[in-house]
């Protein structure tokens, strides 16, 4: 049984559960892209009963338009061909199953992808922030906080972006809003020396977790990569095996040039996931499976509208539904 045939008994008992609201802000969230990619794919099929080097051609574009990326659209296509071949596949139709099947093994790649944050279980959780200026960095930080304010937690917030101005000023409006703790000044311009500060205040008042906000500049990559070697060493001096999360904020809206920045980031520092911000916003929700496929990074969090419960644990089935729901009936 291929993952068409499992979504579809996976999502029928899922109308039942609890869990109908994540799976309907998936297909709320994902509608731009479904609307754009799948009535592409719908029409395409439509068009050609059967399977010919044109319709390979068009299903192509779709795909990159679609913002999977060059590089992930050629491997895929290769694929999709083998399996026409050995399958002795002729109808286009037979090929949507088999499109989606395909496109779930691009993000899961028989690996054990880990999408949840690895909590400590020994003193605070240290989560790094990174990522550019207007991805929407602080404000997802101030989601996490909300969440795990919810679930009982102590929460402190740390403003290391002292390069951006007012950066500091609105991640402490977000602290009181959220009701977190804040360490950070705006007359302190060396980041790591907010964070020591941060870090001595979480271990002496027994914090849960610690969210580390710092500055994106892209500009100059040297520069960028001795802050955070300096920021991470006195995490590390501080807390053993901390950071616990160094996460990547990327706006989706960017498409191609988000997949840059991951790449740029990865260079100058360990990454462990990515919080895709604004998936609701773009119909090219494709770069989900371009990051996982070119950076082999897990998409830990996708932002599917502005509000707090809209950022949302990412779920490779919710999201694979999401784009194919008029599909799986």
């Amino acid at each position: 049984m291929g993952l068409f045939d499992k979504l579809k008994k996976t999502f029928k008992k899922e109308e039942n559960k609890l869990d109908k609201k994540e799976v309907k802000l998936y297909d709320e969230g994902l509608s731009k892209t479904r609307d754009n990619f799948v009535s592409k794919l719908v029409n395409l099929t439509n068009k050609h009963h059967k399977i010919t080097e044109d319709f390979f051609m068009e299903l192509e574009e779709i795909l990159v338009m679609a913002d999977l990326g060059v590089n992930t659209v050629m491997k895929f296509m290769d694929r999709l061909r083998d399996r026409v071949k050995n399958e002795h596949i002729e109808n286009t139709e037979d090929l949507k199953e088999i499109i989606v099947d395909e496109l779930f093994i691009i993000y899961v790649n028989n690996e054990v992808l880990v999408n949840k944050i690895n909590y400590s279980s020994t003193g605070p959780t240290v989560i790094l922030f990174v990522g550019v200026n207007g991805v929407g960095k602080t404000t997802t930080i101030a989601k996490i906080a909300s969440k795990e304010i919810k679930k009982g937690k102590k929460v402190l917030m740390v403003g290391a972006d002292t390069f951006r101005a007012g950066a500091v000023k609105q991640l402490k409006e977000w602290a009181e809003k959220t009701g977190s703790s804040f360490v950070g000044d705006e007359n302190i311009k060396d980041p790591s020396a907010v964070v020591y500060d941060g870090l001595k205040k979480a271990k002496e008042e027994n914090f849960d977790i610690v969210l580390i906000d710092t500055a994106g500049r892209l500009q100059n990559k040297v520069n960028l990569m001795k802050e955070l070697e300096k920021i991470n060493r006195v995490i590390s001096n501080f807390i053993k095996d901390a950071p616990h999360e160094t996460l990547l904020v990327i706006d989706a809206t960017t498409g191609q040039n988000g997949i840059s920045q991951a790449k740029t980031f990865k260079e100058v520092t360990n990454i462990t996931g990515i919080v895709l911000t604004k998936l609701d916003g773009t119909a090219k929700g494709g770069i989900v499976l371009a990051i996982k496929d070119e950076i082999g990074l897990p998409v830990k969090y996708v932002g599917l509208g502005e509000k707090e419960e809209d950022l949302s644990v990412f779920d490779i089935e919710k999201y694979i539904y999401g784009l194919f729901k008029d599909m799986i009936k």
